[in-house]
C-alpha cells in the first residue's frame, strides 16, 4: 500500500480542519475538491482576482451535499492580514496556494506579482503562527532553478532567478526558513513544474500552455509555439500535487519538515512532442480536427530552457509516488476540456 493510500484511508477515519487559499483557482479547487470527498473540513479564502467562481460550483456538483457541508468559503485578499487571520481560525493544515502566477505577468507587472507573492505570503505565514496550525504546505515553483544548467534539477542546486515572479517564489522559501528558525513553525514548499489537469483556464494573456493549446485546437485556431519549440518541461498532472500536498501537511517524519520539494514526475518532454500529444489526442476524439502545424514566434523572456525534476527528495522523505505520467493526465484533461469548452 502506497504512503498516500493509507493516508487517504487514515484521514477518512479522523477528518482533520484545512485551508486552501486560493481556492477557486485551478490547483486549489482541486485540493478542495480532494479533500472533501475524503470528508474533511475545509476553509477555503479566496479575492477571485484569478479564481473562478464556477470552479466552486463545479465542485459542489461532484461532493455529495453532505460533503458540501464541511466547506466554509471566506471571501478575501491574503495582502489583508485580518482576512488571513479569520481563515486561519480553527485550522489543523494550511495549504497556501493563493499567488499571481505566470512569468509573462510577472515581468510586465513585478510591484502586483511581489504584493501577492510575497507581503500575501508573509501575511499568511503570521496568521499561521498566531492559529498555532500544524503545518504550512505552500506552492513554491520550478522557477526558482532559473539559470542553473544541471538537469535534472534538484533541490540543493539553484541559480540565478530569471523573473519577479521566480524572484517571490525564492523568497517564500527563504521567508519560511526564517519562520521556522525564528519561531518554530513547520512548514514545507512544493516546487511545482508545469502543473496541468482538468479546470485550468485555457483563456487570458497568461494561460498555461496545455490549456491554452487544446482551446486553440478544438477553436480550430492556430497554435502558437514560443521558440522552436524544443523547449523542454516536466509537466505534471493535479493528481500529483494534490497527493504531494496532503503527504507534506501531514508527514510525522521530523527530517521532512521544513524543506522544499520538487513536485514533478521526472519525465522531460519537449514542446514540440507536446503539440503532436494534445493534437494526436484530439483528433482520434474527433476526426474532423485538421492535423495543422504549429506557428512559431519569438522566444518568452524570462523563460528557461529546459526543466526536469528529480522527485527522489519527495519520494524518500514524504513517500510521493506520482500516479499519473503526461499521457495518462493528458487522456483525463483532454476529456474535461472537450467537455467544457465545446
Amino acid at each position: 500500500m502506497s504512503a498516500y493510500t493509507r493516508l487517504q484511508t487514515e484521514l477518512k477515519a479522523a477528518p482533520r480542519t484545512w485551508l486552501v487559499t486560493g481556492v477557486a483557482g485551478f490547483i486549489g479547487s482541486n485540493l478542495l475538491q480532494t479533500l472533501l470527498k475524503l470528508d474533511q473540513r475545509v476553509v477555503g479564502l479566496d479575492n477571485f482576482a484569478t479564481g473562478k467562481r464556477h470552479n466552486l460550483a463545479e465542485v459542489e456538483k461532484l461532493v455529495t451535499p453532505a460533503q458540501w457541508e464541511n466547506f466554509t468559503f471566506v471571501e478575501g485578499d491574503i495582502c489583508a492580514p485580518a482576512a488571513c487571520a479569520r481563515a486561519c481560525a480553527g485550522v489543523d493544515f494550511v495549504l497556501h496556494q493563493a499567488a499571481l502566477g505566470s512569468v509573462p505577468r510577472s515581468i510586465e507587472e513585478p510591484v502586483a506579482s511581489h504584493a501577492a507573492n510575497v507581503t500575501g505570503f508573509i501575511n499568511m505565514l503570521e496568521a499561521a503562527r498566531a492559529a498555532q496550525v500544524k503545518r504550512f504546505v505552500y506552492a513554491s515553483s520550478s522557477a526558482v532553478y532559473g539559470d542553473a544548467p544541471e538537469l535534472p534539477k534538484v533541490e540543493e542546486k539553484i541559480g540565478q532567478p530569471l523573473s519577479p515572479y521566480a524572484a517571490t517564489k525564492w523568497m517564500n522559501e527563504i521567508y519560511a526558513g526564517v519562520f521556522a528558525r525564528a519561531y518554530g513553525m513547520s512548514a514545507i514548499g512544493l516546487r511545482y513544474f508545469n502543473v496541468f489537469g482538468p479546470r485550468q483556464d485555457p483563456d487570458g494573456a497568461y494561460a498555461a500552455v496545455i490549456p491554452k493549446w487544446v482551446a486553440a485546437v478544438l477553436r480550430r485556431e492556430p497554435v502558437l509555439v514560443n521558440g522552436d519549440g524544443e523547449t523542454s518541461r516536466d509537466f505534471c498532472f493535479i493528481n500529483n500535487v494534490v497527493q504531494a500536498n496532503l503527504l507534506a501537511a501531514t508527514t510525522t517524519n521530523p527530517d521532512a519538515v521544513n524543506q522544499a520539494y520538487n513536485v514533478a514526475v521526472g519525465e522531460r518532454t519537449t514542446l514540440n512532442q507536446l503539440y503532436r500529444f494534445i493534437l494526436d489526442g484530439l483528433r482520434r476524439r474527433d476526426a474532423t480536427l485538421p492535423d495543422a502545424q504549429p506557428v512559431y514566434q519569438d522566444f518568452r523572456a524570462g523563460d528557461v530552457r529546459h526543466s526536469l525534476a528529480d522527485v527522489g527528495k519527495a519520494q524518500r522523505l514524504l513517500g510521493y509516488a506520482p500516479t499519473h505520467q503526461l499521457g495518462e493526465g493528458l487522456e483525463s484533461a483532454l476529456d474535461w476540456y472537450r467537455g467544457n469548452l465545446m
